[in-house]
């Protein structure tokens, strides 16, 4: 497995070994439910502005958000300029490098805190992602899919999974992480190609077919998702607050609208102002 990935590995712009752990925070979370080819190069731009905790910390949650892009689920960006401010105030402006100190950060879970332990500083923790528990589901346990959701079983076994030395262990995280991605995919495995294939229990069994609940995909044209992401890119592209005129004519639904305007001002993504007008947060 390991040697599979040291010819296999794809150079994201992350895996440098000159990354910080701050480079490594802001990729674990622009990464999550985002394509690694979209987020490469948002990613390198945003280190560029602000290549530290504090640097982010001291710019408004609407630059945050603004500089987010298209990456989706925007929140994530408000996220992460809390766990900036936290940073800064709390840690003196160094990423923390234990699990519990990084998981008490503002819109850190316990994944990007695994994550980040493991691949910034080097702890030997489980990190289980989609693409870990889809491969360890298959090899070990003979089923195509996972859970839908991630169980105590499935992290004990990820442990299990993991080699014993240190260094090995933080290197096998991420190389499990990479087969699911490239090789072990959700739809179309290559199962000629993996490392793992004499050692699958899924391929063993000669693939069978998913047994447990239905899996479906996510709508977009029409949705609240789509109505949220256009009225939010209207307020990116604008420097200043703008009308509700204006929202109207990115998004002409005029109940979709309000209602979406409505969760975007409680997600903190949206701030009203008087005279009908909206704007960034803290713009």
């Amino acid at each position: 497995m390991l040697e599979w990935y040291a010819a296999h590995a794809r150079p994201l712009p992350w895996r440098d070994p000159t990354t910080t752990p701050w480079g490594v925070l802001v990729s674990e979370v622009m990464a999550q439910q985002t394509p690694v080819a979209r987020v490469a190069p948002e990613w390198v731009r945003w280190l560029e502005r602000w290549p530290t905790p504090s640097a982010l910390a001291a710019a408004s949650p609407g630059d945050a958000v603004r500089a987010w892009g298209r990456l989706g689920y925007p929140r994530r960006a408000l996220r992460l300029h809390e766990a900036a401010v936290a940073i800064r105030d709390r840690h003196a402006g160094v990423v923390p490098d234990s699990v519990d100190a990084l998981r008490a950060l503002p819109g850190v879970g316990d994944y990007t805190a695994a994550a980040v332990a493991c691949f910034a500083f080097g702890i030997p923790t489980p990190v289980v992602d989609t693409n870990v528990r889809r491969v360890l589901t298959r090899v070990l346990l003979g089923r195509e899919y996972a859970a839908p959701s991630l169980t105590v079983a499935e992290r004990s076994l990820a442990a299990r999974a993991m080699p014993t030395t240190p260094d090995d262990a933080v290197v096998w995280n991420v190389a499990v992480m990479e087969l699911g991605a490239l090789v072990c995919t959700a739809r179309s495995p290559r199962c000629g190609e993996c490392p793992l294939a004499g050692e699958c229990a899924w391929l063993g069994a000669g693939r069978p077919a998913y047994e447990g609940p239905a899996r479906r995909g996510q709508a977009w044209v029409g949705t609240d998702r789509q109505a949220r992401g256009t009225l939010l890119q209207v307020l990116r592209d604008t420097a200043s607050d703008v009308p509700a005129e204006a929202l109207a004519q990115a998004w002409p639904d005029a109940l979709q609208r309000a209602r979406c305007l409505d969760t975007l001002v409680a997600d903190g993504l949206v701030e009203p102002l008087a005279e009908g007008r909206y704007r960034l947060p803290g713009a």
